[in-house]
């Protein structure tokens, strides 16, 4: 998970009907092999023929060349006869003719039930949302208290949620393409932001939205490896941006809205950057800004059993003139994780794209 991007995640298994699995496969990194060769190398690697056999993937085969030569033609090559497809592959230069191609060959392509390519979707929910509204699927993960709280008044937090939910929290850093956070919560609390608690063989790029170039050169997230920082501000030149770039961040520069950068042009920039999920771990203003301005796909709770009192708010939001005008939300999953509860909600019909 979250190695693959700007690809979609796509797996595939090589079996026979009577249940045998004779090679497993998952994509690389861009510009690796695709799911469908990994599958067919493990299959001749442990020994076994090919011909005649079935291949599941979650995602339509390609059928063009870009980094990696067609997936379609790799299946054909080997002899595959039956290819059970979990969705569609939106993606342009795909778009049925990884299916037509495989057909033309005389390999026949079922479409898999309803369940199976529900999940494909939403194995996918970042791909398809930059491919079909030219923007990352945004998820804002919050750790709160009974009551609403992130962090003490003076801003004292660790630790809300236990240590289950923090590893939790870790992995959903994982699949993520980018992070994004604000300078306030750099300046605050000096946060890595990486994914510490399960091995990653890639961390995800940290986004600073940082409209007056704020953060200090000598931040501890500077100190991860081999990870990419891009910092978004409304000037991104003088002695400050020299600093930071000397630091190894990458500088850019938005149009100002409303006292900060431009968060829906900043979004935009990010999906043409290849970024299919965005991962926000922020404070309450950037939280409620983003929140606002309806840029939030997926709210990601972890709610605590602690009352807090005074303390500080998961989003700074404007006042509502009537409760009726309250956003709506839907509940798409509560579960118990480790002491804490785990809260998965979106906007209705948010993922209906």
């Amino acid at each position: 998970m979250g190695v693959s991007d700007p690809n979609p995640r796509v797996g595939c298994i090589v079996g026979r009907a009577d249940g045998r699995v004779l090679g497993r496969g998952a994509t690389q990194r861009a510009g690796g092999p695709h799911a469908e060769v990994v599958a067919l190398a493990a299959a001749r690697a442990a020994g076994h023929a090919t011909q005649g056999a079935t291949a599941w993937v979650t995602l339509e085969p390609c059928a063009h060349f870009g980094r990696t030569p067609p997936c379609s033609d790799a299946l054909v090559a080997a002899g595959i006869a039956r290819v059970v497809v979990g969705s569609a592959d939106p993606f342009a230069a795909v778009n049925g003719s990884g299916l037509a191609r495989l057909r033309a060959a005389g390999v026949e392509v079922d479409l898999a039930d309803a369940a199976f390519a529900a999940a494909a979707r939403e194995l996918n929910i970042g791909f398809f949302s930059r491919v079909l509204r030219a923007r990352p699927w945004v998820r804002m993960k919050i750790a709160a208290s009974l009551d609403g709280r992130t962090a003490l008044a003076d801003g004292r937090s660790r630790w809300i949620t236990g240590a289950a939910a923090r590893a939790d929290g870790h992995a959903w850093r994982r699949r993520a393409s980018a992070l994004l956070t604000g300078v306030g919560t750099v300046r605050a609390d000096d946060p890595r932001l990486d994914v510490r608690e399960l091995t990653t063989t890639l961390q995800p790029t940290l986004v600073v939205v940082d409209t007056h170039l704020g953060t200090p050169p000598a931040a501890r997230l500077f100190e991860v490896a081999e990870r990419a920082v891009w910092i978004y501000g409304a000037r991104v030149d003088g002695a400050r941006a020299a600093a930071l770039a000397a630091r190894g961040a990458e500088l850019r520069r938005l149009p100002a809205a409303q006292g900060g950068v431009d968060l829906a042009a900043l979004i935009g920039e990010l999906a043409a950057r290849g970024v299919n999920e965005l991962h926000v771990e922020a404070g309450a203003r950037l939280n409620g800004a983003l929140l606002a301005a309806d840029l939030v796909d997926e709210l990601l709770v972890y709610v605590a059993p602690k009352l807090i009192g005074p303390g500080r708010a998961m989003a700074a939001l404007p006042p509502l003139p009537a409760l009726e005008a309250a956003g709506a939300w839907h509940f798409v999953d509560v579960q118990g994780i480790g002491e804490d509860l785990r809260i998965v909600a979106r906007p209705p019909g948010r993922a209906q794209f």
